[in-house]
């Protein structure tokens, strides 16, 4: 699979559908209060519509094209909260912060912004006419079209423009990367996965509220806050199906596993976690029972050894950022996972999960991965590195 580390890296960063800031919507004159209580009350019965999976009532509210979009998902909970009005005459524009659960999956709310349009009837009634992101906020999956639910034995795989039977497949190897995770770190996470499958990269980059140069030919992301406080959603894992599509088998199993590592590890993942640790150890289980060799895993760091120029230094966050450099960025997510391999390979399996979890839980940066390794592994940095240097010319040169 040369070069196909490049379409598999995994964002680990903020959850990008959370908590973003409010944005005004402009024009008009502020509402008054009793305004903003009567549109509070439409948003309400709009909300206990959708739960109560009653389209007349929701229609009553306004345009029913969101309910058609999202009625197959499950949902625990849905609600507004009005946070601003302006009035313009008959026509109103609202700011409201919407939050949700997902039934069996998240164990908060998701929040996220609106920017509704508004009209009022002759008799006074105010309806919604729109209900769109705020302007920095990114989609949700129905604002991209009707949406089709599928549940596997360990994931629910939402998607826009797939078939069922795709989507089946999507819960397959989600279901079958769930206890291949758990079996390599351990049963302490919720062992189920929420899968978004839009139509295309531009559906991607719209759910992640970015452009989508910044995601061409990247596979999958994952969302999530880390540090594990357990009052936040569950991860989702969005699928880039363009990316997705043109990978083999193998390398399909690969991206769902390692994306499935990612949130269950979430928890013990913090801003002390270096990213060729978390991506590398995302590789190591993706890629254990797959027969694959280290050249095989690792092309880029094979040619770089071939050549006489394998790397000195364990790689750096930045190594990581997708740039018009494609062979650097392969480079880190190989060395991340050969380091990790090496760990297991001398150390054993259950001390790299030990390590991994004294690197997050250390109070930041500075010091962790050395207190870690004195630690949990009774080695320095520059003993390790150096082993790891040796590591990969030993693999990567035979």
């Amino acid at each position: 699979m040369a070069g196909g580390r490049r379409t598999w890296r995994s964002g680990a960063a903020g959850l990008c559908l959370l908590l973003l800031p409010l944005t005004g919507c402009g024009g008009g004159q502020a509402a008054t209060g009793s305004a903003m209580a009567e549109v509070q009350q439409v948003l309400d019965r709009r909300a206990a519509a959708v739960l109560g999976h009653d389209e007349r009532a929701y229609t009553e509210t306004g345009t029913r094209t969101s309910y058609a979009n999202l009625r197959a998902v499950p949902l625990a909970d849905w609600s507004y909260r009005l946070t601003a009005l302006h009035r313009d005459g008959t026509a109103a524009t609202a700011e409201a912060r919407l939050s949700y659960r997902v039934q069996g999956y998240d164990r908060a709310p998701v929040t996220t912004d609106r920017a509704l349009t508004l009209s009022r009837t002759a008799d006074g009634h105010w309806y919604v006419t729109a209900d769109r992101p705020a302007r920095k906020a990114g989609q949700q999956l129905w604002d991209q079209g009707t949406v089709t639910a599928v549940t596997g034995a360990h994931s629910l795989v939402l998607g826009v423009g797939q078939s069922r039977d795709a989507l089946r497949g999507y819960a397959g190897l989600a279901d079958t990367a769930v206890p291949a995770v758990s079996k390599a770190w351990g049963t302490d996470w919720t062992r189920r996965v929420v899968l978004l499958v839009p139509r295309s990269l531009n559906g991607m980059a719209g759910l992640l509220g970015a452009p989508a140069s910044n995601y061409r030919g990247i596979a999958a992301v994952t969302t999530g806050e880390a540090g594990g406080s357990g009052l936040t959603p569950a991860d989702r894992v969005i699928l880039n199906p363009e990316a997705y599509a043109v990978l083999g088998s193998v390398g399909k199993q690969v991206v769902l596993t390692h994306e499935t590592t990612h949130v269950a590890t979430r928890a013990h993942t913090s801003a002390a976690t270096p990213l060729w640790l978390s991506e590398g150890y995302a590789d190591w289980i993706g890629y254990l029972d797959t027969g694959r060799t280290p050249a095989e895993a690792a092309p880029e760091l094979a040619r770089a050894v071939a050549d006489g120029s394998p790397p000195e230094n364990l790689p750096v966050d930045r190594d990581f950022g997708f740039t018009d450099d494609p062979t650097k960025l392969a480079e880190a997510y190989e060395g991340g996972w050969l380091a990790c391999r090496m760990i297991a390979a001398h150390w054993g399996e259950e001390r790299l999960g030990a390590f991994y979890r004294a690197v997050g839980a250390h109070q930041g940066r500075s010091g962790a991965v050395e207190d870690a390794l004195r630690e949990e592994l009774g080695t320095t940095l520059s003993d390790f590195t150096a082993r790891w240097r040796d590591y990969l010319t030993g693999q990567l040169g035979e």
